[in-house]
């Protein structure tokens, strides 16, 4: 049976780009008769907030969607993630990393905007020495947990035969090209297993058939296929759709301070309008 998923984090209220993004799965599911999953992606507790979870329960429900519940919040299956987490470290391929944003940026050779996070993703390095690592952790610094893209090519025997169905712009199949992300961090120290390695243990638990969100995540499909590959999970269907941008032809974005669902109800637009605007019949 089809199944596919919205999974908003509770980091903000819900604008048009969710909006569209939600329409698109639930109407995907609705279409072949299949399940339509909401799932809460909390695992970063530090910028989540119970007000934003609930925000998202009533855009949705003012939209005319309705979902499977419960609700899986990934903040109550954390354990099933730090397993995922555990048995990376088992394999070897993950490693500590002790540097900053900045610090990234600047061996980049780019200054720290507060631009697209995965700006400071392509970075590939490794452990830094045991005695000094030894030092910084006695010390109680933070660091990250990265995946060694190294480590799991040689684990894996290469990247080639990681490849998965794409239904979406530019429909055909794929192969996987983790390195344009360089070792990426898979979680922290202060919140344990971070959102890809929780994306893939859910789809899996959830038995998610098709993925149905925004192309500006088709980048991280190649990342989740090695996590996939390397926790011995399913590869879903992946079906990347169009983003919804702003009148400055930029994707809207929470950071951005983007018009909410909830700025629109107040100035009275109503839910059949933003699914007349966004290409969706009235509910």
């Amino acid at each position: 049976m089809f199944a596919t998923r919205f999974a908003p984090s509770p980091t903000g209220r819900l604008h048009l780009g969710h909006a569209f993004s939600a329409l698109t799965a639930w109407m995907a599911a609705r279409e072949t008769s299949g399940r339509f999953v909401l799932r809460i992606e909390d695992t970063d507790f530090t910028r989540c907030r119970p007000e934003y979870e609930a925000g998202a329960y009533e855009d949705l429900a003012w939209l005319g969607l309705d979902w499977e519940t419960p609700v899986r919040r990934q903040s109550e299956h954390r354990p099933d993630y730090d397993a995922a987490l555990e048995t990376l470290r088992d394999q070897g391929v993950l490693y500590r990393c002790f540097r900053t944003r900045k610090e990234l940026m600047a061996l980049a050779g780019a200054a720290p905007h507060g631009d697209d996070p995965a700006d400071a993703q392509a970075f590939t390095g490794g452990p830094a020495p045991a005695d000094e690592e030894a030092e910084r952790l006695a010390r109680g610094e933070a660091f990250a947990w990265r995946l060694s893209l190294r480590a799991a090519e040689a684990r894996l025997g290469g990247f080639d035969r990681l490849t998965w169905v794409e239904e979406g712009l530019e429909p055909g199949p794929r192969r996987a090209a983790p390195q344009m992300l360089g070792d990426m961090v898979v979680g922290r120290k202060d919140i344990g297993a971070g959102y890809v390695i929780a994306s893939v243990v859910d789809d899996a638990a959830q038995g998610m058939t098709h993925i149905v969100r925004g192309v500006d995540l088709a980048p991280i499909t190649s990342m989740q296929r090695v996590l996939q590959a390397l926790l011995d999970l399913p590869t879903p269907v992946y079906r990347h759709h169009r983003l919804i941008l702003g009148p400055d032809g930029r994707r809207l974005a929470k950071r951005d301070r983007a018009a909410t669902l909830a700025d629109l109800r107040e100035r009275g637009v109503t839910a059949q309008a933003v699914r007349k605007q966004l290409g969706f019949a009235p509910a």
